[in-house]
């Protein structure tokens, strides 16, 4: 079983992913915002879970935009913990409305939570995992990035900024034995904060001019849901399950990319022509060794 340094953990994908987590056996450090005040009844949620399948689950706190709150949570658990092997980037925001109307500084606010804020986690527990000689980091996407709806515009060019900096970290953490996934939910409406709680542009005078179209952003849940295969039950429940199973995997098994898609958008296909282009090129540069992870350093092979 893996020790599990989570983000974003206090609703949505990221608390159902810690209580999955914990009722299969992992060690998790749930990790979100102030913990002890707005986010008080969530961290009490967690605890109340672990507590009726006697898990091991603790409740810290982190801050993505700030590399001194990730430093400390990262000390944290190694102080309490001793060691953790798998880190599950899922923080994030949403932005709707019209792409003009949010200003400069909406957008720098909103990459600094879905990029940075992974980039500051990622330079806060690579020496550990690169020291520790593998483990995993498990970055929570999105198919936003391959089919663009409207209305999103901020939202889905931070998603695909962050798929990015997960693939270019890659080439670098594989040969240290450090592993990749990148789970990429479809569109899912309700099970989560992400609609609720959205941010709409900082300038109304713009979105005013883009009035027009309002009735179409008014349907935007509407329309995504009427997307769902029928049968199938479009809950955040089931990227928690995969992001289960793909722990349970041995050393090297892991899945690159997994898609967990209730609308059939095809993204899969999308993403192995992708994945042929890139992994060619790289292989063309003479850098394939980059591509897969080293095996992972044993206890026996330290003590060697």
């Amino acid at each position: 079983m893996s020790t599990v340094l989570i983000t974003g953990a206090a609703t949505g994908i990221g608390n159902l992913t810690a209580q999955a987590l914990t009722r299969a056996g992992h060690t998790v450090w749930a990790s979100m915002l102030d913990p002890y005040g707005r986010n008080d009844v969530h961290r009490r949620e967690l605890l109340d879970v672990t507590a009726e399948c006697d898990g091991a689950l603790r409740v810290i706190e982190l801050d993505v935009t700030s590399q001194e709150s990730a430093d400390a949570a990262v000390a944290t658990v190694l102080r309490n913990g001793g060691d953790f092997d798998v880190v599950i980037q899922n923080a994030g925001h949403l932005y709707v409305g019209y792409t003009e109307a949010f200003t400069a500084e909406d957008v720098t606010r909103l990459f600094n939570i879905n990029v940075i804020g992974a980039h500051r986690v990622n330079r806060a527990a690579l020496p550990h995992l690169r020291g520790r000689g593998g483990g995993s980091l498990l970055y929570v996407g999105s198919t936003i990035i391959v089919t663009t709806p409207p209305f999103l515009g901020p939202y889905a060019a931070s998603k695909a900024a962050f798929d990015t900096l997960a693939v270019a970290t890659s080439y670098e953490a594989n040969p240290f034995g450090i592993e990749t996934c990148i789970v990429m939910p479809g569109a899912i409406t309700k099970g989560t904060q992400h609609f609720p709680n959205a941010t709409r542009a900082g300038d109304s005078s713009v979105a005013a001019a883009y009035a027009d179209l309002d009735p179409m952003v008014a349907r935007n849940e509407e329309v995504t849901s009427a997307l769902f295969v029928p049968g199938v039950d479009p809950s955040p429940v089931g990227v928690a399950e995969e992001i289960t199973r793909i722990l349970a995997l041995p050393h090297g098994a892991k899945p690159f990319r997994s898609v967990v898609d209730y609308t059939a958008s095809g993204v899969d296909a999308v993403n192995e022509v992708a994945r042929g282009t890139r992994e060619g090129f790289v292989h063309r540069m003479g850098f394939g060794e980059l591509l897969t992870p080293r095996q992972q350093r044993s206890a026996d092979t330290e003590s060697a």
